[in-house]
């Protein structure tokens, strides 16, 4: 008997073992679902648009497209959640070319035309990059960073390092971390994670308005940790946590509350 609850117990500790290695190795697959599109694949959306690019000091080449409209009020750094491309994305440009912004919307490494190898540095250097780019075109003082689920941890970063109009988060976490210990909590995801994207820390560099939105039935990231980033926005900061009791992860901008309140940050400065 003693033999048989040794040898079970040793199967399940490689059992384990396995699960754990499995997820270090392949996290970036389950992180960043990417839809490569080919250099001449040919966007079709209904607004005017131009596609940019950026050379990084590694040789990536990375791609973004650019919405534009007459005579803007502002600009959006759009930075977008994990999974598809810009055929996907650029979608939701009419959310902010309607309110008379124009839109800098870049894919991540691997996503869409942009190439280049991840990691969590070149990303938020990417996106600080794209940021200057857009900076140069309007003047910082007119770049709203907006970040959506994944693309909150990079916006956060950009928004401590510079200083743009306002900071927006949709669906936004305090860390991966957390976001980690809501699907792996059996597994030592601590040592696991090689992506982190601390926001709760470098929110405390933020100085311009900061808005969150949040559905408290996210099934992906909890409630919970938008609350902690919310609580990490330094005291001296506007800060706004616009609540969704029925919202889940990518329902909100369906709500008229999300609508009108998009529309009052882009023209009316909060």
């Amino acid at each position: 008997m003693l033999l048989f609850l040794v040898s079970a117990l040793g199967l399940l500790m490689l059992v384990y073992l396995g699960i754990s290695l499995f997820y270090w190795a392949l996290q970036e697959r389950f992180i960043f679902v990417r839809f490569p599109l080919a250099e001449k694949y040919r966007f079709n959306f209904r607004q005017p648009f131009e596609e940019h690019w950026l050379e990084r000091p590694d040789g990536a080449r990375l791609h973004a497209l650019y919405f534009t409209v007459e005579d803007p009020l502002g600009a959006v750094l759009y930075l977008h959640g994990n999974t598809g491309s810009l055929r996907r994305w650029g979608k939701r440009a009419p959310r902010f070319t309607t309110l008379r912004h124009a839109v800098l919307m870049p894919d991540y490494r691997g996503y869409g035309k942009s190439g280049g190898k991840l990691s969590e540095a070149a990303l938020h250097a990417d996106a600080l990059a794209w940021y200057d780019h857009l900076a140069q075109i309007h003047g910082e003082g007119k770049v709203v960073v907006y970040g959506r689920s994944l693309g909150t941890g990079m916006a956060v970063p950009v928004a401590a390092a510079r200083s743009p109009r306002a900071l927006v988060l949709e669906s936004p976490y305090a860390n991966f971390l957390d976001v980690a210990r809501h699907y792996l909590a059996i597994l030592p995801y601590r040592l696991l994670l090689r992506y982190q994207f601390r926001s709760d820390r470098a929110i405390k560099g933020v100085n311009c308005p900061v808005y969150i939105f949040h559905g408290k039935r996210d099934p992906l990231v909890p409630y919970s940790s938008a609350l902690r980033l919310y609580a990490a926005v330094p005291v001296a900061v506007h800060r706004e946590l616009v609540t969704f009791p029925q919202g889940f992860h990518s329902d909100l901008a369906g709500y008229p509350r999300f609508r009108r309140k998009l529309r009052t940050i882009l023209l009316n400065g909060g």
